[in-house]
């Protein structure tokens, strides 16, 4: 089976036979690329198959998963696609590696973080937990998307209080909105712009550990 979408996996150094591993799926943003989410998972990857997502459309200097026809407003035709894409490529990720079912987990930031959130609504308990770094949820998301149960999820999201590329109050609307839906959140906010301090870094970092022990 082919791969649906273009993807860097970083792995444990000794994978046991007969062993199962947590997996992280990591998308980035507009612009951006697979490699360069790679630093802010930077020593996870002895725990967890890591697997660092290419948004298939072309954004110079990098890549995109969706275009954006207004103000946090995604082209709903190609970010349907990108769904679509996006849960093939777990799909396939969890039929050709030895992967945990039940610890999947998904990190993004901004349209990573905005994905990620979306495909915690659309596949529900099926990912144990999200971390989302500055994003939202489209209004069309959470009005005519079909949502999964999301009692046993879990999410940390983080949102800088300095964002001028997506408000913080998207952030703040992403936890109530959640909550509503009976998922248990961890809300970070940070003095920050749109982008990833060091310490918002170690504070997921640790949630996804602590949360993997769970």
């Amino acid at each position: 089976m082919n791969s649906p979408m273009i993807y860097e996996l970083h792995k444990p150094s000794q994978v046991e036979p007969n062993k199962t591993y947590p997996a992280i799926f990591v998308m980035h943003g507009m612009g951006s690329n697979e490699q360069n989410m790679l630093p802010i998972v930077d020593g996870l990857e002895e725990r967890f198959y890591i697997f660092s997502v290419r948004g298939p459309l072309s954004q110079p200097p990098g890549f995109a998963y969706f275009s954006i026809q207004g103000f946090g407003k995604p082209h709903r035709e190609v970010f349907d696609h990108a769904i679509i894409q996006l849960t093939s490529f777990i799909d396939y990720a969890t039929e050709q590696y030895p992967l945990n079912h039940d610890h999947l987990y998904l990190l993004g930031f901004s349209q990573g973080a905005i994905l990620s959130m979306t495909l915690g609504l659309t596949l529900g308990n099926r990912i144990k937990g999200i971390v989302a770094l500055s994003g939202y949820i489209p209004g069309f998301v959470k009005e005519e998307y079909s949502i999964k149960p999301v009692d046993q999820l879990s999410l940390f999201i983080s949102h800088g209080e300095l964002d001028t590329v997506l408000p913080y109050q998207w952030g703040l609307e992403s936890n109530d909105f959640l909550q509503g839906l009976g998922a248990q959140v961890t809300f970070q906010s940070y003095s920050e712009g749109h982008t990833v301090s060091l310490k918002n870094q170690k504070d997921f970092t640790k949630w996804i550990l602590d949360n993997l022990s769970q």
